[in-house]
């Protein structure tokens, strides 16, 4: 056999078990769908209920995944936090109070880190959800409502590495997360409060007045203006174009570079033609009170590089062009 019929061999081989590994864990989630029952309800009903904070813990990958669940809840409209099992019997179990809910989470049941705390945890009065592959394991039974996660196998072939488990784990603490959204009405402007220093948070967050130029930056010249007064005028404000205002200050119109290119072959005197004989009348505009995401959508759809920002009067307030908005990490 050759080097190349070996490493052809090899890749095939790679690529089959990778399929293998992705089948396993797809049934695996599907097979979840007969444990979002009344026991789901009943544990979304705790933690919408709950006055205090959502603890989840868990011990080794169950602790990995239980930190991104409780991350995903804490995004997304409950106040939540991980706390680690083995740290908790050490002191953080101060951390818990009796106005929260506890998602204690074991795969088998039987995680001593998690059990030893578990009793305290009831004593305190603290309502347990358990999330467990064994419905008569002792977390089970010690919970207050139980949220299966019994997968019937992990992907790993050796059936030790938490694989199919792990997934749907997290995928149950996403079903919970996301009910619970819905029930408390959570919307993209909430979540973007959660977010305000990630991409998404600034699209959520940032309105066209927070990203326009205002006051003297705004590029604008009269109708009686002349080609040049308005390219020097674009040239000192440098957003690539200028607006054009009638005797009230009202925008009549708009002159951008692309325009210049244009008029360009027309031979036309500079120094002596009115900007308002070349000027783009009826401009596209926006309000400064929209985000300034939906700004960025505009200027896409309509294959322009900037905007004028405008009241109900049609009086200039503001202008941005690409740059800004690549600047406030819109884009």
């Amino acid at each position: 056999m050759t080097q190349t019929s070996t490493a052809q061999k090899t890749t095939d081989e790679f690529i089959r078990l990778g399929l293998d590994v992705l089948d396993t864990e797809l049934t695996a989630i599907d097979g979840l769908r007969r444990y979002i029952d009344a026991d789901f309800a009943h544990a979304c009903e705790l933690l919408l209920a709950c006055t205090g904070r959502a603890i989840v813990i868990g011990m080794g990958k169950s602790g990995h995944i239980g930190g991104k669940i409780a991350a995903t809840l804490a995004s997304t409209g409950t106040p939540a936090f991980f706390v680690h099992p083995g740290e908790a019997s050490h002191g953080d179990l101060g951390m818990i109070t009796a106005a929260d809910v506890v998602i204690a989470i074991s795969n088998s049941g039987e995680t001593n880190e998690v059990l030893s705390i578990a009793p305290l945890i009831k004593r305190r009065g603290v309502k347990l959800i358990g999330m467990t592959g064994n419905p008569q394991s002792t977390l089970a039974e010690l919970a207050d409502v139980h949220v299966c996660i019994a997968v019937q196998k992990e992907a790993c072939p050796l059936g030790l590495a938490p694989t199919s488990s792990t997934t749907a784990t997290l995928v149950m603490g996403d079903a919970l997360a996301v009910a619970l959204l819905h029930a408390r009405g959570f919307t993209a402007d909430d979540f973007a409060l959660s977010h305000p220093g990630g991409s998404l948070g600034r699209r959520l967050l940032l309105h066209i007045h927070d990203v326009m130029h205002k006051g003297e930056r705004i590029p604008l010249v009269a109708e009686s203006a002349t080609i040049s007064q308005a390219l020097l005028e674009m040239s000192q404000k440098g957003l690539g174009m200028t607006g054009i205002t009638d005797a009230n200050g009202k925008l009549l119109g708009v002159f951008t570079d692309g325009d210049l290119r244009r008029i360009l072959d027309q031979r036309l005197d500079v120094h002596q033609t009115p900007i308002a004989q070349v000027m783009t009348r009826q401009p596209i505009t926006i309000s400064a009170d929209v985000l300034a995401a939906q700004g960025l959508k505009l200027m896409e759809d309509r294959k322009i590089n900037g905007l004028f920002a405008v009241n109900a009067e049609g009086y200039p307030q503001g202008a941005l062009n690409m740059h800004d908005l690549l600047k406030a990490g819109v884009l």
